[in-house]
C-alpha cells in the first residue's frame, strides 16, 4: 500500500509539473490533482495492462513506443472520468504522458534505492 501511495505522489508531481509545462493540461484544484493521481494510479493498475494486452501488436511493431500512446489513453481516461481535470487534445495527452512517465521513473528509482539501502 504505501507503495501504491508513492508511486501516486510521483505521479501527482509528474501530473502538477505536466500542468505547468503543457498549456492544453489544466487542474483546477489541488483537490483534483490528488484524485486524478489517484485515479491514474487505479487506471495503471486495472485497465493499462487489459490495453497493453490488446495492443501487444502494435507494442511490438513499435519497438515500444506505442506505450507514449497507451500512457496517454490512460490520462484521457482520467481526465473523462474527472471533472477538475481536463485535457485539451490528444497531442497534449501525449506529451503530458512523457513528462508523467518521466516522473514517475525518477519515482520509482528513488523507491528502488530506498529499498537497496533498507536491505544492507
Amino acid at each position: 500500500m504505501a507503495r501504491f501511495i508513492l508511486r501516486a505522489v510521483f505521479a501527482g508531481l509528474g501530473l502538477w509539473l505536466a500542468s505547468h509545462l503543457i498549456h492544453g493540461i489544466e487542474v483546477l484544484s489541488t483537490g483534483s490533482l490528488i484524485a486524478a493521481a489517484l485515479l491514474l494510479g487505479l487506471a495503471n493498475a486495472l485497465v493499462r495492462p487489459i490495453v497493453f494486452l490488446l495492443t501487444l501488436p502494435f507494442v511490438l511493431i513499435t519497438f515500444g513506443l506505442f506505450l507514449v500512446v497507451i500512457n496517454a489513453i490512460m490520462l484521457e481516461l482520467v481526465a473523462t472520468l474527472l471533472r477538475g481535470f481536463n485535457i485539451h487534445s490528444f497531442w497534449d495527452a501525449i506529451l503530458g504522458s512523457i513528462v508523467v512517465s518521466l516522473a514517475s521513473w525518477v519515482g520509482s528509482w528513488f523507491i528502488h534505492q530506498g529499498d537497496s539501502r533498507s536491505a544492507a
